[in-house]
């Protein structure tokens, strides 16, 4: 079945992008009107997120977002053949250069990035940064076997690397002590297990576990964080530009960096809404008042 799925794919992906957005639309009336695809969960979330909007104005979020949700999974299969110069066309970075200051000092770069916008077109950063200095994409290994290549060597088109998250604290010990210099991009608003949602924060109307994996590297290696702010300026084209977490880790306070990557998130979801992935349970696990969690203070 997947193989017929992937031959698929591959010859429609030649067509442009502006057809494959008919798809797009087909899709979206099917699994928003039809098939409804995890409503509910994106219902709740919308409601608990913004307890200050209107039904109305819920809904129409809603159903921006699964228009959306249909549009970022066919650009991600458009990658099978889209080019280098069309995918700077449509995705621009404004300032790259606030990562290569940090490489003419010596220093790699943690750049954090969440489920918001096309972030899988934002692996284009590697055709904007010198060539012997890597873009890492850290990600979690697919369940199925046949998708993860998939999206794997969707990753790789346009020569960034990838560095699965269990082995990424031994490459970067390696690459450190090599001298190499690189970026690795994280996806950083991912949900911990319950068992590892120890530290919680003020996220969106609600409390949230977060992970810190991040912040504890980059103090760890004293490497500057950046926030990836993306924009979906139309159908299709997006910019980018870099924002500074922390370019001196080791001197920020316990929690400061991971505070300030969801202060920046929230500001973009709200500016944004429907291109956040909705669909994620991020809000699946409940404080245990008894248990020994922390809390960032607002």
């Amino acid at each position: 079945m997947f193989y017929i799925f992937y031959a698929f794919v591959w010859l429609i992906t030649w067509l442009p992008l502006r057809v494959l957005y008919v798809l797009s639309d087909l899709v979206y009336l099917i699994i928003y009107y039809i098939i409804p695809y995890r409503k509910k969960i994106v219902r709740t979330n919308l409601t608990n997120s913004f307890p200050e909007k209107t039904t109305i104005e819920l809904r129409s979020i809603e159903r921006r977002f699964y228009r959306y949700f249909c549009d970022v999974f066919i650009e991600t299969l458009y990658e099978m053949h889209m080019s280098k110069s069309e995918v700077l066309k449509r995705f621009e970075f404004k300032n790259p250069e606030l990562i290569i200051e940090q490489y003419d000092k010596g220093k790699s770069v943690l750049v954090m990035t969440a489920h918001y916008g096309n972030w899988e077109w934002a692996s284009a950063l590697s055709l904007v940064l010198p060539k012997d200095k890597i873009l890492y994409g850290i990600y979690k290994k697919q369940s199925n076997k046949h998708f993860d290549k998939l999206m794997y060597d969707l990753r790789l088109r346009f020569t960034g690397k990838n560095i699965e998250k269990q082995d990424l604290l031994r490459a970067m010990i390696r690459q450190k002590r090599d001298g190499e210099l690189a970026s690795y991009g994280m996806i950083s608003d991912q949900t911990p297990t319950a068992k590892t949602a120890e530290f919680w924060i003020p996220f969106l109307n609600q409390d949230t576990p977060v992970l810190v994996g991040t912040e504890q590297l980059a103090k760890k290696f004293d490497y500057p964080v950046l926030y990836f702010h993306m924009k979906r300026v139309k159908r299709g084209y997006y910019t980018c530009e870099f924002m500074p977490i922390s370019l001196e880790p080791k001197l920020t306070d316990e929690l400061e960096i991971t505070k300030k990557y969801f202060e920046l998130l929230e500001e973009r979801i709200k500016e944004q809404p429907e291109i956040w992935l909705w669909t994620h349970k991020r809000w699946k696990h409940k404080r245990n008042t008894t248990s020994n969690t922390q809390k960032i203070n607002e």
